[in-house]
């Protein structure tokens, strides 16, 4: 069976904060109900300054999710390291560690957001520097012994229950990303299908003397949305995949490289790319069946009302997992 994800970014450009804390409150009841019905993961991200509400609090949100669900992971993917105060991160990501059992998964990239930055007082040209920083002091904090960082003696407790540390993965598309994992022994989780970052990630695990492992997204890894009328749900809802895509790309140069990365300008060109898809519950079955790693369900995407959301949701649920058993 492959895994199965569900992503929740709160995406809302026309929300009134009442109209937000219900789209916040959904998402903690179908990461519940997904937790039920055997989802392997729900994914979160974080993005800051955005008009159209994008989540900026991904930690925040996983306790959430960790308070109202029994054995899912919550991925967040990815955080913007730079951003973080190196120790405060590590105490809350052992909190959440602790609390969940060990199901948090952390992947760390740089961002490519430059007025993020600004708006956080961090410098944007020393952003590969801090990221070193940031993942060299998490694995010095979460042993839970006194170490030197920034010239003084710190210690960070408690230590958290994953062993020897939590989940964390570090993310981008560069060589200098893949070089920062390996030097580390991290393991990789590159923006895209990316084959030849990946090799030169283990060429660099082998100069570094560590070990680690890659986990790259397929060739293929579209939004999934699914529907019993595909033409009717992209004539009412297209708007809001087009918003997020829109978005989306607007925030990349050409030098970013991305598993869901849109050139799409209206409804029509956006379902002709394939990057988002709607499908019935018996084409989601046939897909699923194919070549495929992971199963992505986008329920809330753009500010998608929430009873489609919990439509599809419901049909996946319901109609392509235990059609899927024995996959």
């Amino acid at each position: 069976m492959p895994v199965t994800v569900v992503r929740f970014n709160l995406v809302d450009p026309a929300a009134t904060p009442a109209a937000l804390s219900d789209r916040y409150k959904t998402a903690l009841e179908m990461s519940a109900y997904a937790d039920d019905r055997g989802i392997t993961t729900i994914q979160t991200e974080e993005h800051h300054g955005t008009e159209n509400n994008w989540l900026p609090s991904p930690f925040t949100f996983a306790g959430a999710v960790f308070g109202a669900t029994r054995r899912i992971s919550v991925t967040v993917s990815a955080i913007i390291g730079p951003l973080h105060d190196p120790l405060r991160l590590a105490e809350d990501i052992a909190v959440l560690d602790l609390l969940s059992g060990g199901r948090l998964v952390t992947v760390a990239g740089i961002g490519y957001r430059p007025e993020e930055y600004e708006q956080a007082g961090v410098d944007y040209t020393r952003r590969g520097k801090l990221q070193d920083e940031l993942l060299e002091t998490l694995l010095k904090a979460w042993t839970g012994d006194p170490f030197t960082f920034r010239g003084r003696t710190v210690r960070v407790t408690p230590r958290p229950l994953t062993q020897p540390h939590p989940q964390l993965l570090v993310g981008g598309s560069s060589k200098a990303a893949a070089r920062r994992a390996a030097r580390l022994g991290l393991p990789f989780f590159p923006s895209a299908h990316l084959p030849d970052l990946e090799a030169y990630y283990t060429e660099q695990l082998a100069e570094h003397g560590t070990e680690g492992w890659t986990m790259m997204p397929a060739a293929e890894t579209p939004l999934l949305h699914i529907a019993d009328d595909p033409e009717r749900t992209w004539a009412e809802h297209g708007e809001h995949f087009l918003h997020e895509a829109r978005t989306y790309a607007s925030w990349q140069t050409g030098e970013i490289r991305s598993a869901v990365r849109s050139a799409a300008t209206t409804v029509e060109e956006l379902r002709a790319e394939g990057v988002y898809r709607v499908l019935t519950p018996e084409e989601c079955v046939t897909y699923a069946k194919g070549d495929t790693g992971s199963l992505v369900l986008h329920p809330l995407s753009g500010g998608m009302p929430v009873d489609e959301g919990w439509r599809s949701l419901h049909h996946f649920c319901e109609n392509v997992l235990p059609r899927l058993k024995d996959k």
